[in-house]
């Protein structure tokens, strides 16, 4: 199939939630691109500080996933939560530009991602409800795509807006909700939930043995891995610390994640494609591969050019391995388990990216960037050689 066919075959509803994905993330990073700096120079934070705010925003992401993934099994409806999820991180943007302490962006982080949890679950599950298993590759590539082309279009904007504002990290800020109220209007006029979710019969809740017995192992070995994984993968805000130790101007932070998303926004969605004919664990191990020697790019550079290039190389990692995640667990969840399975990875995946981005932000602290980035270089290698322990049927 050309990838123009395998494009028009991809429901219309899928390619709206793509947009929203689209719009939210060039809100979010609008902001986030920001962010990391903006806590250190203004608001006097350290590095360790940066690491455990990031930490506790994607666990508490993680954690609130399980209860809207296993909520839209019950109910048989995803739609209403992915809205939900969505307006509450959209309103949310103004408590940035209002916070004047790390415990306020604290606080504006924490509630954001509760709307992130929130959508996160019943939005994959509603994705694998639209397309056929033999298009789960080529559609969690194509939302990954669209979700990176804001990543990279956010800071893009931001940076301008630096130069616009004479630096004025606030006034991005406020900017910044504009494309995420956008987002909202999307899932309200074109997404739509297909009929087998909109007449429903009443369901069992799925936290319950007999429910959770469905899960077969090859699942749970997913998400085991996928967890793993997740500890070689800290927070991208290191890239951003990493790049001011460098000698980066504050008003071209952004470009770090403009050049790691548009790798990645060109990469998602071709690789996922590919994965749909020849598997996931040789792209896998790949990407595994790819974030070894970015993370000793990373290590090395002292210099603008290594992070770069580190950083471009973070981006194809991510590419090659974040959409094949979702579609791997999207291949071993029971149709009517698919919300709840969603939510059990997030929620593992979650609180070991809590433990990686504490971890990175206190090895950063006491020993520097260098033994962070090698840090995250041998938990890469340690969950490539736990790919290649469970490859075939568990992981394929």
């Amino acid at each position: 199939m050309s990838s123009n066919t395998a494009l028009k075959s991809i429901p219309r509803s899928v390619i709206a939630l793509g947009i929203v994905s689209l719009c939210m993330d060039a809100s979010s990073e609008m902001i986030h691109s920001l962010l990391p700096v903006f806590m250190v120079t203004t608001l006097g934070a350290t590095a360790l500080a940066v690491g455990v705010i990031e930490g506790i925003a994607e666990a508490t992401a993680s954690v609130t996933k399980i209860f809207s993934g296993v909520i839209s099994d019950w109910i048989g409806k995803r739609k209403p939560l992915v809205l939900m999820g969505y307006s509450m991180a959209a309103f949310t943007k103004p408590l940035f530009p209002l916070a004047h302490s790390i415990h306020a962006v604290l606080v504006a982080r924490f509630i954001d991602r509760i709307g992130k949890g929130i959508r996160g679950a019943p939005r994959d599950a509603l994705i694998t409800d639209l397309v056929t298993k033999e298009q789960h590759g080529a559609a969690f590539g194509l939302r990954q795509s669209m979700d990176t082309i804001g990543a990279f279009l956010g800071p893009i904007i931001a940076m301008g807006l630096m130069f616009l504002t004479a630096d004025n990290y606030r006034a991005v800020f406020w900017i910044a909700f504009i494309p995420a109220f956008a987002a909202i209007l999307f899932i309200i006029f074109w997404v739509k939930e297909p009929e087998k979710h909109k007449a429903a019969a009443k369901k069992p809740f799925p936290i319950q043995k007999g429910e959770l017995a469905k899960l077969p192992a090859s699942f749970w070995v997913a998400i085991v891995f996928a967890s793993a994984f997740t500890l070689a993968r800290f927070s991208e805000a290191f890239l951003i610390l990493r790049a001011d130790t460098a000698g980066l101007h504050p008003a071209l932070m952004p470009l770090i994640l403009i050049v790691m998303n548009i790798i990645y926004s060109a990469s998602a969605y071709p690789v996922g494609k590919l994965s749909d004919r020849i598997g996931k664990n040789g792209l896998l191990a790949g990407g595994l591969t790819v974030l070894v020697v970015a993370d000793l790019m990373l290590a090395r550079g002292g210099g603008l050019v290594l992070v770069f290039a580190g950083t471009a190389l973070w981006g194809l990692h991510m590419g090659m391995t974040e959409g094949l995640l979702s579609a791997l667990i999207a291949d071993k969840a029971p149709d009517d388990l698919r919300g709840t399975a969603f939510g059990m990875f997030n929620l593992l995946k979650g609180f070991t990216g809590l433990v990686a981005s504490a971890l990175a932000g206190e090895l950063w602290v006491r020993f520097g960037p260098a033994e962070t980035f090698i840090a995250g270089a041998v938990f890469a290698l340690i969950a490539l050689v736990g790919l290649w322990s469970v490859r075939g049927n568990h992981l394929k």
